[in-house]
Parts: C-alpha cells; structure tokens; sequence
C-alpha cells in the first residue's frame, strides 16, 4: 500500500486520546514556527524585528554596591 497523505497523518494524530510528551513538543514547536512565519508574512511586529541589538559593553554600570559600602 502507499504511504498515506498529510491529511490522513493529520487526522490520525487528532483522534482523541492520549498523546506522548515528545509528540506534544512537536506539536506545539510546529505551531509555534508556524506563528513566526506568519508574522514575518503579515508584516506584524514589524518594528521588533527591524531593531539593532544594543551592545552590553555600552551599558551603564549598576553602581549600587559602590554607593551602598556592601
């Protein structure tokens, strides 16, 4: 017999019932890419995505042990 098709894997995979750890990440980190790709596509968070990335060694000290004398 040939392989089945995606949509017969799909509802195979939704029949109820329970399902292992491991094929529960996967689905989720499928939805998750899926979710990414589609906001990359849409053009939403546009601005996240077009901002530079600050560097730490420009970050301002936290001098709060030097005042404080701990």
């Amino acid at each position: 017999m040939s392989e089945p098709n995606q949509n017969e894997k799909e509802a195979v995979e939704n029949k109820a019932g329970k399902v292992s750890l491991q094929e529960a990440i996967k689905r989720k980190m499928a939805e998750k890419k899926q979710a990414q790709a589609n906001a990359r596509t849409s053009g939403q968070n546009q601005k996240a995505m077009n901002q530079t990335m600050k560097s730490q060694h420009t970050k301002k000290p936290n001098n709060q042990r030097r005042r404080t004398g701990v």
